[in-house]
């Protein structure tokens, strides 16, 4: 049985407390205080097989959602594909998977041609509006909408296409200089903004929080993202829904979701480690 080298703990008020233990396999857990004793959840790579991964980070939601009164079935997981085998990702399809999630336009084309059309894709990186072109024949949704040139591009592929493209507004939630995504304090004009282009519809807002060390410490921006979201749908806007927040991914999707994440993100939880 593995030891545990040490043992961090951070206590919230009202809220579960949080620990990692370092194992000596470099294995990385999380550990919550429920109230009559600790439950622990793998935070680091999977393992297993990706039907087992896939089984464990479904029980993960269910138990983060019901631990908030949620329902999870209102929680939408998109495995997150970003340099996967096509044999890795039929796997996840075998065992029930249906939403997927492409950081590439490129990469994404050549994976939906081998596996055909029978489950969603979401693109979640940033889009270069020299790929435009293409998004409209392989996205159910963009999730990374970050600006008014952008959207007005996917407006005009979109219309040539006689559809309305669902996007999400991709909000740079820790002012961050390496990441993509409009500044919290512009979404709201931008928002209003592309809310005027008839073929591309606001489903929502999306995040990448800074890099944690601790699950917990991604709670604030979530709650930022989260209140930003209620904002807009206050001033409601013609065409503009709030119904989808995507934040959490592999190491933080149970806080994410306690703070009211749709859907979640999670790649290395199911997949394992990237090749290479």
């Amino acid at each position: 049985m593995n030891e545990p080298l040490a043992v961090s703990v951070v206590v919230g008020r009202n809220r579960a407390v949080i620990g990692c233990y370092y194992w000596r396999t470099n294995d990385i857990r999380e550990m919550r205080w429920l109230g009559k004793g600790f439950e622990v959840t793998d935070r680091g790579m999977a393992m297993g097989t990706v039907a087992d991964n896939l089984s464990a980070v479904k029980e993960r939601i269910a138990k983060a959602a019901t631990r908030v009164g949620r329902d999870p079935e209102g929680i939408t997981l998109v495995a997150v594909t970003k340099t996967m085998p096509v044999e890795r990702i039929r796997e996840a399809i075998d065992a029930g998977q249906r939403v997927f999630g492409e950081n590439r336009v490129q990469e994404a084309q050549a994976k939906i041609e081998a596996l055909g059309r029978e489950v969603q894709w979401h693109l979640i990186g940033h889009l270069q509006r020299n790929k435009v072109r293409v998004v409209c024949d392989l996205f159910n949704l963009i999730e990374s909408v970050d600006s008014l040139p952008l959207a007005q591009d996917l407006n005009t592929r979109a219309a040539r296409h006689n559809i309305v493209m669902p996007v999400l507004i991709q909000v740079n939630i820790g002012d961050e200089t390496t990441k993509s995504g409009v500044p919290a304090a512009e979404t709201m004009a931008l928002v209003q903004q592309v809310a005027a282009l008839p073929h591309v519809a606001i489903r929502g807002l999306m995040c990448v929080p800074p890099a944690v060390e601790v699950a917990e410490h991604a709670r604030s921006y979530f709650v930022e993202l989260r209140t930003l979201a209620e904002q807009i749908a206050r001033e409601r806007i013609p065409t503009v829904s709030m119904s989808e927040l995507s934040m959490g991914m592999s190491h933080d999707f149970e806080v994410a979701i306690e703070e009211g994440a749709t859907m979640v993100r999670v790649g290395s939880a199911i997949f394992g480690a990237r090749p290479g």
